[in-house]
């Protein structure tokens, strides 16, 4: 498998954020958003087997593990990793496009599907049976980089029935959409959904990497 990154830090993002956490940084993505913010992990990487990737995580000691990208669903043993990690006894999120299919992934693993806002260039990529087998512990992330981005992302919410069956979070474009707008907007509606924002990007500065 190839892997940009492997570090230990803080969940910077959803139901999670703050705790504890080791990343796992795929290589590869096959999308380009307009606003990545991890566009270093499109090439390069380095070879690991999975075993290699378990012991890296193990010496970094956090019990939370995120695999992330890049676009993890790209790496054809992404499952079997999960599964060695849930059996070592650490919690494994990934967060995924929602372009890519995740039965393979193992049951314990929590799915985090970052769904695709007209403002990223890439909503027509989206596999919309994904968000089908969300469930409690999982959660749907929306990017929001304007009020347009917002009420697509608030009327997909209520069509799709989102709220109260899975985690439901806004995201602002750091930098970009100012959070206190986002919030307006979410309070003015009534609308059931998390804001969620970076905190590592708050913490360090947005353009540091291994944090």
């Amino acid at each position: 498998m190839r892997i940009t990154e492997i570090y230990a830090s803080i969940q910077g993002e959803t139901q999670y954020a703050g705790l504890p956490c080791t990343l796992v940084r795929t290589t590869g993505c096959d999308l380009r958003c307009t606003y990545c913010d991890s566009a270093f992990a499109f090439h390069g990487g380095t070879e690991m087997t999975l075993p290699e990737i378990v012991t890296a995580v193990s010496e970094l000691g956090a019990p939370l593990v995120l695999l992330t990208g890049g676009e993890p669903m790209l790496q054809r043993e992404i499952g079997r990793l999960a599964e060695l990690l849930l059996q070592a006894g650490y919690r494994v999120m990934i967060e995924t496009s929602g372009a890519h299919a995740v039965a393979s992934l193992p049951q314990g693993v929590v799915r985090i599907i970052d769904v695709k806002t007209p403002a990223s260039g890439e909503s027509a990529r989206m596999r919309w049976d994904v968000l089908d087998g969300l469930r409690a512990q999982d959660a749907v992330k929306f990017v929001v980089r304007d009020e347009a981005d917002y009420r697509w992302a608030a009327d997909l919410i209520r069509s799709r029935g989102l709220a109260g069956r899975t985690e439901v979070l806004l995201s602002p474009v750091h930098g970009v959409l100012d959070p206190q707008q986002l919030v307006g907007w979410m309070l003015r509606d009534r609308l059931a959904a998390r804001l969620n924002l970076q905190l590592h990007k708050y913490v360090w500065s947005p353009d540091t990497r291994g944090v």
